[in-house]
């Protein structure tokens, strides 16, 4: 019998609209996996480490960072996302992820756009890295394509550079988030002229022509360094932008319950579908999606934990301070004196 931990980035409600979700989410066999367990752990989280938990925990679990802790977390993404693009590496480099994306000038500071919402298309967005790339040539710190969202760069000396993750920052006052470190004065520079050379380019002119946002600069994270991954083999994901999908192997970048409730061995599933709609603060969306997992996950692993198909679930479900930790089992689904009850999810 295998174990299966499933991971819901952003799966716990907004803490000050936890009570009514709870109310309105119709889960009953969500109810159940968090009820009835054989542990249950909150994990605080604290921001000023420039991820989101999620980010963290995920890190930790494929062995690229040693903690998921909030003084030692890191998410050193870059070089293991390359490696699922396909990209040629060098031992002893630093590559960092770079994400085009719109950055909104207010009256009184910054801010950036999710990524999410920003429709670029793979003829664009080559176009503007096509564009971009002789200036990060001649620096000596070379651009990768990924896919319209997803690119690299190569930066050996930038060892000291201290940066936030893109759905940590969004939203956010970017003087906040900005890059930090010995080596940020010359991450602004580049930063700077990418702006210019984008600003009003004929791809930016056509795309706010259709009423979309231009594509006005770019965010940098994830630095690593080459190295394997000793669990990556394990990793499913599900809904999940480009670098994340990466990560796992090409068979196994669209996870279906059943294929993995049947194969003999342990995986960890990462389904990112609850982060756009929690990012946008979209309740309706985001408990039409928990309505869809109840369907096609949470119903059937509770089934298959019953039946004796599924050996242990672990659930890891977060938001931006914290994360729920919870196992159960077919054991631990027999203490009838728990009730079922989803206030678990409002306690973290």
């Amino acid at each position: 019998m295998n174990q299966l931990t499933l991971a819901l980035p952003f799966g716990l409600p907004h803490a000050a609209l936890a009570g009514d979700l709870i109310k309105a989410l119709q889960t009953p066999a969500l109810a159940a996996l968090i009820s009835r367990t054989l542990s249950s752990t909150v994990h605080e989280f604290d921001g000023t480490t420039r991820l989101l938990p999620h980010e963290a925990w995920l890190a930790h679990a494929l062995e690229l960072a040693p903690s998921a802790s909030s003084d030692e977390a890191a998410a050193p993404f870059a070089a293991a996302a390359m490696r699922g693009f396909g990209l040629a590496q060098e031992a002893g480099a630093r590559y960092f992820l770079i994400h085009p994306v719109h950055i909104e000038i207010t009256r009184k500071h910054l801010t950036m756009d999710d990524m999410r919402q920003l429709q670029l298309s793979e003829a664009d967005s080559r176009t503007l890295f096509e564009l971009a790339r002789p200036y990060f040539d001649g620096l000596g710190q070379p651009l990768y394509y990924g896919d319209a969202h997803t690119w690299f760069m190569r930066a050996d000396g930038w060892t000291d550079l201290r940066c936030a993750s893109p759905d940590a920052a969004a939203s956010q006052n970017l003087a906040d988030w900005m890059p930090d470190g010995e080596h940020a004065r010359a991450s602004r520079r580049l930063q700077n002229e990418v702006q210019m050379l984008w600003h009003e380019h004929p791809v930016n002119e056509a795309r706010e022509a259709r009423g979309l946002k231009a594509v006005n600069g770019y965010w940098l994270w994830g630095a690593a360094e080459p190295k394997p991954s000793t669990c990556a083999s394990a990793l499913h994901v599900s809904a999940a932008p480009g670098w994340l999908s990466a990560l796992a192997e090409p068979s196994r970048r669209d996870a279906a319950p059943a294929a993995i409730i049947a194969s003999p061995a342990d995986a960890l599933v990462v389904h990112a579908g609850l982060v756009g709609p929690a990012m946008a603060q979209d309740w309706g969306t985001w408990l039409a999606q928990m309505q869809e997992l109840e369907q096609h996950w949470f119903a059937p692993l509770l089934a298959a934990l019953k039946e004796g198909r599924l050996g242990q679930l672990r659930l890891v479900l977060s938001h931006r301070d914290g994360w729920l930790d919870c196992t159960t089992s077919k054991h631990a689904q027999r203490k009838f004196w728990r009730a079922h009850t989803l206030n678990t999810l409002s306690t973290s």
